[in-house]
């Protein structure tokens, strides 16, 4: 069997040699290579991402609107003003009678009512009348979108019938018995009655505003 040789000196020199050779080109990389790493470890990229997420974020377009989607401006609300606030203060006992009833123009001038005395009862917090619609409907005059701003405003039908059309509801037919709660701004039209129709018509505040629109 053959015996393996040793090196000898002088190639041991040289393979001393060749390895700190080695170990000088790789302790030079070394600094070299740890640079890149720091480097590559740097969040550069993940600054960018972040600044790119932050201008993406910036420039983001709002969802469609129902009016961009249409190519339609969104019809403006009326909203009515808010009505006086109720003070209760003393309230007054009072009874009105049928036979002592007197019918005036108010309000519109195809209507007539009667008072039942609640404004002064209440100090104004209270209105409260008997409505007569008078002769045929004629809808030039009677048909007018409008609103009030009341805080309540409730109806009794007495007799005849009316023809309402009332915002969110359609169109109703009140008839004798019928009894009704119109709600603050609710948008109301009517659009026919007949000539004997008779209501009794309650609201809060005794005073209040009426919008009329097109």
């Amino acid at each position: 069997m053959a015996t393996a040789k040793k090196p000898t000196t002088t190639t041991a020199r040289k393979t001393a040699s060749a390895g700190k050779t080695a170990k000088a080109a790789v302790k030079k990389a070394l600094p070299s290579q740890k640079a890149k790493v720091v480097a590559a470890a740097k969040p550069a990229k993940v600054l960018v991402s972040v600044k790119k997420a932050k201008e993406v974020k910036a420039i983001q377009v709002p969802k469609a609107t129902k009016a961009a989607k249409t190519g339609k401006a969104p019809k403006k609300t009326v909203k009515p003003g808010k009505p006086p606030v109720i003070k209760w203060g003393p309230q007054k006992f009072a009874a009105t009678h049928l036979k002592d009833a007197v019918f005036k123009t108010g309000l519109r001038d195809y209507a007539q009512y009667r008072d039942l005395g609640m404004v002064e009862a209440t100090g104004g917090a209270v209105q409260a009348h008997v409505i007569r619609l008078l002769g045929k409907c004629d809808p030039k005059v009677v048909s007018i979108p409008h609103y009030h701003g009341v805080q309540f405003q409730m109806l009794y039908f007495l007799k005849g019938w009316m023809i309402g059309e009332y915002e969110g509801q359609g169109r109703v037919k009140m008839t004798a018995g019928s009894c009704w709660l119109q709600p603050p701004g609710i948008r109301h039209t009517v659009i026919d009655y007949s000539p004997d129709c008779e209501m009794v018509e309650i609201i809060l505040p005794a005073n209040f505003e009426t919008v009329e629109f097109e």
